[in-house]
């Protein structure tokens, strides 16, 4: 019989130690194996979806204007004379505003008065001239062509009377509108003109802008969706809405809303809006902004935390409670918020049973101890 060389027992040796450690790993893999398949299913909290009111809030970006915007431009022509208000004041209808200088305008209302009595001396004139005629023609001394004559005389200087008069109304209005006055009540904008500078009507830039704000129109842009919502619910019922000014405060004046274009922007896709304030402290000027705040009660919804929503590259799922204590992984489209909850619009009905905790390391199809707890209580 041989015996074994030394290479040879270091060979056996080697084979035996690596069989060993085989075995070994293969008994630790099976143990951790089995001890994962008899972990306990994780206890997860589930509330069962129902519907109810829900308060909804929306903010939109706002800009201010006055109720009346009114640009205040020359109506003729002429050297700009006096300037009797300041930027910024506040000035009342009918106050005088800026002065052109008048002295060709009166001295065309001198001369239209001149050619009116004028006229109305021709006609005298040709009425003298017509009563005379008459007796003759009806003694028959002088042929009735001559009263034709007479009395188409006297209706021609009839009708210059009417024009001189009518220039004359012209000449005075434009004397009269060498003063410019304020059409309503309101704040004086920029002032860009000084007494010397020459102005007409056709200057693109206005003498001033005047705006009333006694009350005071918030434009913004809605969404198409939010607005099919708020025609649906009928707009100006229900809601309640205020202003955020640019310091961060709330506003002391409920508005109403209304439309304020009939078609929705096809470049934007959303439908211009305005909301209508009060503004008896003239605290809100034209020109500013802030945001408006549409708070609205809706009936009959159905709420969900928006801790138990899973957020997947923008889609939303949530955890429903399946048979045998399994879970289904369902996704969920949001109609909106309210407070901290979603609004969901498909993919779970009332009475589903939702999870609410866990849902980070839940799985479709995975086997949990469900807990039934009621509403709000994720919020404890």
């Amino acid at each position: 019989m041989l015996e074994p060389t030394p290479k040879t027992k270091h060979f056996h040796l080697a084979l035996w130690a690596l069989s060993a450690a085989v075995a070994f790993s293969s008994c630790s893999t099976q143990a951790d194996h089995g001890g994962m398949q008899q972990m306990p299913p994780q206890e997860t909290d589930f509330v069962q979806v129902s519907s109810g009111h829900a308060p909804v809030e929306s903010q939109y970006p706002g800009a201010i204007e006055g109720s009346v915007n009114v640009d205040i431009k020359a109506q003729v022509s002429g050297y700009l004379d006096a300037i009797y208000v300041k930027e910024g004041d506040y000035v009342s209808k009918g106050q005088s505003l800026f002065k052109i200088k008048g002295d060709v305008f009166n001295e065309q209302v001198n001369n239209s008065n001149a050619a009116l009595k004028s006229a109305l001396a021709a006609q005298a004139n040709a009425s003298i001239e017509l009563e005379k005629i008459r007796p003759l023609v009806e003694g028959k001394v002088v042929a009735d062509i001559q009263l034709k004559a007479a009395q188409a005389a006297y209706e021609a200087a009839t009708a210059q009377v009417e024009q001189a008069r009518s220039a004359l109304g012209s000449s005075q209005l434009n004397a009269n509108f060498a003063t410019i006055k304020a059409p309503v009540s309101g704040y004086i904008g920029r002032i860009p003109n000084r007494i010397g500078n020459l102005v007409t009507p056709a200057d693109a830039t206005p003498l001033t802008t005047l705006s009333e704000i006694n009350s005071v129109f918030v434009y913004f842009s809605m969404n198409e969706s939010d607005f099919i919502a708020y025609q649906k619910a009928g707009i100006g019922k229900g809601e309640t809405i205020e202003l955020i000014t640019a310091d961060g405060s709330t506003y002391n004046h409920k508005g109403k809303l209304e439309i304020a274009s009939g078609n929705i922007d096809r470049n934007t896709g959303s439908m211009s809006m305005k909301a209508i304030f009060p503004n008896p402290d003239k605290l809100l000027r034209s020109g500013g902004s802030g945001k408006v705040v549409i708070r609205r009660e809706l009936d009959s919804v159905l709420t969900f935390p928006m801790a138990g929503v899973k957020d997947i590259q923008d889609k939303f799922f949530v955890f429903k409670l399946a048979d045998s204590n399994k879970v289904a992984m369902a996704p969920i489209t949001i109609a909106g918020r309210s407070g901290s909850n979603y609004l969901l619009k498909s993919g779970v009905e009332q009475g589903d049973k939702v999870a609410i905790n866990r849902i980070d390391v839940l799985q479709d199809g995975m086997v949990v101890a469900p807990k039934v707890v009621p509403a709000g209580s994720e919020s404890r």
